[in-house]
């Protein structure tokens, strides 16, 4: 049986850990003649810092653009094409709304093949909305995961 991987999605929150992950979904979709897609998931913090106009929306996308540069930048210098979204990973109105689910919900929207998710270490920086996340993507994701 052989791999037919199109598209690998790659979850990303700013982190080093997620820039990791770029650097493996980089490797598989070049491996497969594949293109990435990273999406940039906003933990709790940030989302209820937007809802609550504590901090200026674009602010917010000024930083996740920033990084997603750098996500293109990586993908580039080895010919692999990169598309990208951005994805609130909380929700005050919705109890489902979580990081993991976000991710999954993205890969079948994209029709991912492949899913890189950084599995982080528990540090409670806000800024990383991706340390629990793994092991859901894991238990419930339909394509192959590599969890690095």
């Amino acid at each position: 049986m052989s791999l037919t991987v199109e598209r690998v999605l790659v979850p990303v929150d700013g982190s080093d850990e997620s820039l990791t992950a770029v650097e493996y979904a980089v490797a598989v979709a070049e491996r497969y003649d594949a293109q990435v897609h990273a999406v940039y998931v906003l933990g709790e913090e940030v989302v209820r810092a937007i809802e609550e106009a504590v901090v200026d929306r674009s602010e917010i996308a000024e930083d996740t653009e920033a990084f997603t540069d750098t996500v293109r930048d990586l993908a580039h210098a080895e010919g692999v094409e990169v598309s990208s979204s951005t994805a609130y990973g909380f929700s005050t109105k919705r109890k489902t709304t979580h990081p993991g689910s976000v991710i999954l919900d993205t890969a079948k929207d994209i029709d991912a093949d492949f899913i890189v998710i950084p599995r982080e270490p528990l540090t409670g920086e806000p800024g990383e909305v991706l340390e629990k996340a793994a092991e859901y993507v894991l238990l419930y994701a339909s394509q192959p995961v590599l969890s690095v």
